[in-house]
């Protein structure tokens, strides 16, 4: 386990009810903050020479415009809070949120690996002063060899085993750490398509469960960003912003490249060159009324070094032309 939080060497973040006061939420925009993470750095796991180092990441999103980050995989970014503040804090930087993997279909059996996992994550979240744990469930497939590991589909049993489940880490989440768990819908995962997530969110109490609404997941799977914000906008609790390429997606579909492949691909593109268009997104996310999240995500993994930040910078740019 993670030692108990210290003192923050630096002034402590806002939280998401600070950010505006009443008179200056006069436009929907203003309720929705943007930031990035080290995936759109390239940044897929803790420790890889292809990645760029955690300074150069912080260095570059600060240069590029933004203030909100992601912790991204645990162990990349110091995990002593200490000094990630300081190291964040001199950038002018906050983080929005962690990250954890889970595999909750499994049942009971697995719930105490998956806590061990969860409260160190969780624990540095909390250091961090931010409010949020992005949860992805497991995935069918390595998204790396394409190695099928289980069924794509799940049985009754397991449908709520993972609900039941995921609710129950969401109340102990908030219990233990006063953090929010959105789960993110994801390719190559049992919760994906557009009936998959509307099966989840059915299954599942608003009160425990937010939903992180991954424009590009969602769109790679078929589902309508828009639609589902209208339909489910109570649940939204978080954004993750990227666009998919619809023509490498149909080559991806058709020859049923796993995911990674398909990143390597460049399915994910740089924005406006995709579909969602992200206007019309924002827009209906403004439209309810709460304080969101928007973190541009654009997977690149692996990515030459030099790549992101040219691509982090025209984001920024696009995304205040869009209002936010």
């Amino acid at each position: 386990m993670a030692s108990s939080v210290p003192s923050s060497p630096s002034s402590p973040s806002p939280s998401p009810a600070q950010w505006s006061s009443p008179s200056a939420q006069a436009g929907p925009s203003r309720r929705i903050r943007v930031g990035s993470a080290p995936d759109s750095w390239g940044v897929w796991f803790p420790d890889d020479p292809r990645q760029v180092p955690w300074e150069r990441f912080l260095d570059e999103v600060a240069g590029a415009g933004y203030e909100w980050i992601e912790l991204g995989p645990y162990g990349y970014l110091p995990s002593d809070p200490a000094r990630l503040l300081e190291e964040t804090g001199r950038r002018g930087l906050r983080v929005s949120a962690g990250t954890v993997f889970t595999g909750l279909h499994h049942g009971p059996a697995v719930w105490d690996a998956t806590w061990e996992h969860v409260a160190s994550i969780a624990e540095l979240t909390r250091a961090t002063g931010a409010e949020h744990l992005v949860v992805i469930p497991a995935f069918w497939r390595d998204d790396k060899t394409g190695t099928v590991l289980e069924d794509r589909t799940l049985t009754a049993a397991q449908w709520r085993d993972l609900t039941s489940l995921t609710e129950r880490l969401g109340r102990e989440v908030r219990e233990r750490y006063g953090l929010r768990i959105v789960f993110h819908p994801h390719a190559d995962t049992h919760v994906d398509t557009a009936e998959n997530v509307a099966r989840f969110l059915d299954a599942t109490d608003a009160a425990d469960v937010s939903l992180c609404l991954d424009t590009g997941h969602y769109t790679y799977c078929g589902g309508d960003s828009v639609e589902l914000v209208e339909t489910y906008g109570e649940r939204i609790g978080y954004l993750h912003l990227k666009q998919v390429d619809p023509a490498v997606l149909a080559d991806v579909v058709a020859e049923q490249l796993p995911f990674g492949p398909a990143v390597a691909r460049g399915v994910m593109c740089e924005p406006p060159a995709g579909v969602p268009a992200l206007e019309p997104v924002l827009a209906a996310a403004g439209r309810l009324g709460v304080d969101l999240f928007a973190i541009v995500e654009q997977d690149m993994y692996p990515c030459e070094p030099d790549r992101p930040l040219p691509i982090a910078r025209r984001t920024r740019h696009f995304l205040r032309g869009c209002g936010v």
